[in-house]
């Protein structure tokens, strides 16, 4: 889509105003159903940064492949002068004062950002429906979640409000919501991209990464994003991406997938979704890869590891939303009278933070108590070293590892909010990658029917660290068979 739209600028076919005009209109008619953006960006804006770009095609330069591009951003990630509200009321009036680094990196090659979508509230949700802001709808079926966290990123692409859009992932929260949604999703290596001035959630897991309708235009978004930001210790040197997107023209042949008979053995799996994501491990067999079944002893500690050190590093990161340096403050809100500055904290946090938020702030905290640190957060540190290693033994024998994006197709809205472990149990399939803070990608498997609606199942591929490159293109090869 991003070549097509690129080429049609260029040769003047089409102008960026009118693409712009086009997908504004989609919007307008889509989205107070589905309830994807926290704020569209002033028509006139978008429309005037589209006629900058028309007027150098009209003087025969040449533009870059994004350029005059149309976009979404998940609202965790700032743009000058622009609203962050993180989904949050504690949040909902805060002004960025500066750009992220990914969001500097697109304007330099000239996107046009059509504004913010909803998400979990503080990236905190497997469903969309945690927002301050209302929950985002299923494209497919608005009776049902579209996952989360980056909710209104998956939906804005499914739905055709945008090309392309940028969400973050922590335990799953682009690649869940991708496979909900039938579009693809990457989380990339832990250190490709710079996470400077995007609201951390958990520190050691966050990774923002592109959402779109094909790995080739996750990989156009990609190039441009990784890489390293010297203000963010936790890029690598070197970790930008090649520079020819002919690098993506693979097949796979010879290529050793794994095959963990575990991830298709569990109960809670829905055979609709185990039967898809066998039959595309069938057709890469037929296309001469190698299937090779894979020991991940330790995989199923994931999840408790994940959930046990995101919560503790939430209850760190969100410490200072406390009505005084960030966020929401219940006495100047309402004009009422506290007794000291805790009870300050206490209005504010109870009134502005959803009940997501707060259990996890609760969870993390009690984890990194005195006397409770070695018990469980250390001890999961311990753990997520175990998981590595078991993938480095696997890495050895294989390229990359196919597995389902998630146990069911898209919950219906409300099945899982009175039970939060089977919301958490949503997440079994994607946090292994997070934990080991390996790059994966969620793919479209195909679709099955639920109450006379055809719903979207997402596989997922997950690769070597720094395998980011390879597994776009074997993502393409699922795409265009």
């Amino acid at each position: 889509m991003i070549k097509k739209l690129h080429r049609k600028i260029q040769s003047g076919e089409k102008t960026s105003e009118e693409i712009c005009r086009e997908y504004l209109e989609v919007i307008k008619k889509k989205d107070k159903e589905l309830n994807v953006f926290i704020e569209v960006y002033a028509k006139e804006d978008i429309l005037g940064q589209a006629k900058m770009v028309d007027e150098k095609v009209k003087k025969g330069k040449e533009i870059k492949l994004l350029e005059g591009i149309p976009c979404a951003i998940k609202d965790l990630i700032n743009i000058q002068g622009k609203k962050t509200t993180a989904g949050s009321k504690m949040m909902e009036n805060y002004i960025a004062s500066e750009d992220a680094e990914v969001v500097q990196r697109l304007k330099k090659e000239g996107v046009i950002f059509m504004g913010k979508t909803n998400l979990d509230e503080f990236a905190m949700g497997a469903s969309g429906e945690n927002s301050a802001f209302g929950p985002v709808k299923n494209p497919y079926d608005t009776t049902r979640v579209p996952g989360g966290s980056s909710s209104g990123s998956a939906v804005a692409v499914a739905s055709g409000m945008v090309p392309f859009a940028l969400g973050t992932d922590t335990g799953g929260s682009i690649r869940q919501p991708s496979g909900f949604c039938g579009v693809v999703g990457m989380k990339p290596t832990y250190g490709r991209v710079s996470r400077r001035n995007v609201f951390p959630m958990a520190t050691s897991y966050d990774q923002v990464g592109p959402i779109a309708g094909s790995a080739e235009d996750v990989a156009i978004v990609l190039k441009v994003i990784a890489g390293e930001d010297k203000q963010d210790n936790t890029t690598v040197v070197g970790s930008n991406l090649e520079n020819k997107l002919e690098i993506l023209d693979v097949d796979l042949e010879g290529v050793k997938i794994g095959y963990v008979k575990e991830f298709f053995e569990k109960d809670g799996l829905d055979e609709g979704v185990r039967d898809l994501v066998k039959g595309q491990i069938d057709w890469a067999k037929k296309q001469g890869a190698e299937i090779i079944e894979i020991e991940l002893p330790n995989f199923k500690y994931s999840l408790a590891t994940y959930y046990l050190m995101i919560t503790s590093e939430v209850s760190s990161n969100m410490a200072r939303i406390d009505g005084i340096r960030f966020g929401f403050n219940e006495a100047k809100e309402n004009n009422s009278e506290s007794k000291n500055l805790l009870d300050v904290y206490k209005k504010s946090r109870s009134i502005g933070l959803g009940e997501e938020v707060k259990r996890r702030i609760i969870l993390g905290t009690y984890a990194l108590s005195a006397g409770y640190y070695d018990a469980y957060y250390k001890k999961a540190q311990a753990v997520r070293e175990l998981i590595k290693n078991d993938l480095k033994k696997a890495f050895e024998k294989v390229d990359f590892i196919i597995a389902p994006t998630s146990p069911t197709p898209a919950f219906k809205l409300g099945d899982k909010t009175e039970d939060p472990l089977a919301m958490y149990l949503a997440d079994i399939y994607t946090v292994t990658a997070n934990v080991a803070m390996i790059p994966a990608i969620a793919v479209p498997a195909g679709k099955v029917e639920r109450e006379g609606k055809q719903l979207p199942v997402g596989m997922q591929l997950l690769g070597k660290w720094w395998d980011d490159w390879k597994l776009l293109g074997w993502a393409k090869q699922f795409e265009i068979k």
